[in-house]
């Protein structure tokens, strides 16, 4: 029997950090949230699968279901899976323009699109995913190759830290590239959550997140 009191979030992996930090500081105790592995990312197209599966496995337990991706380069396959199920997504192509706002982010876009953004997970994980899993740490010649056509970084800032900052700056320098950053926050993610925990029935008070030292 479904639960008609709760919200399921399904939600990448890359944003449990973010999620969590939402519900904790708005008190969403009646939200529960299931991620998916980051690492889809580097498959896109096993995107629609993965959450199609979560759904269905979800649906005896939950009436309120949400999912926590953008487009995140499926080509809109994502969308066919979640017409399909009636389930809502967060807005946009990918989570830098929910981050920054999809006018922000148009914006930064046409200013310069030769631009690498990064998000605090990104940073976090900018070993393992990009250098790791582009194979840099072992050919470090394919840097040139891969960002040849970038000029600059862009950090989007969900929470303000000196040693993600640190590690941005850094990251830019390796790759030989203007370095810009944009506090962000939650961006749309935030308020499209809100809202959907609001069309559930619960109170929401939404804060922003607080400056972090590490």
């Amino acid at each position: 029997m479904d639960d008609t009191g709760r919200v399921l979030v399904i939600a990448c992996g890359a944003l449990a950090r973010e999620i969590t930090a939402l519900k904790r500081l708005n008190g969403w105790a009646a939200v529960d949230v299931s991620c998916l592995p980051p690492e889809l990312h580097n498959r896109p197209e096993r995107i629609p699968g993965s959450v199609a599966t979560a759904i269905r496995e979800a649906r005896a337990s939950y009436r309120q279901i949400f999912v926590a991706y953008a487009d995140c380069g499926t080509g809109g396959a994502l969308d066919r899976v979640l017409a399909a199920e009636q389930v809502e997504r967060l807005p946009g192509a990918h989570c830098y323009e929910f981050f920054a706002t999809s006018a922000v982010f148009a914006d930064l876009h046409d200013a310069e699109p030769g631009t690498f953004y990064l998000t605090d997970f990104l940073v976090r994980h900018y070993e393992r995913l990009v250098r790791v899993g582009l194979g840099m740490d072992r050919h470090p010649e394919l840097a040139a190759e891969y960002f040849r056509n970038y000029r600059r970084v862009v950090y989007l800032v969900q929470a303000p830290d000196a040693d993600l900052k640190r590690r941005a700056v850094d990251i830019a320098a390796s790759l030989g590239l203007a370095y810009e950053e944009r506090q962000t926050g939650y961006g749309e993610l935030a308020t499209t959550l809100v809202d959907v925990v609001r069309r559930a029935g619960a109170t929401v008070v939404i804060e922003a997140p607080r400056p972090t030292t590490g």
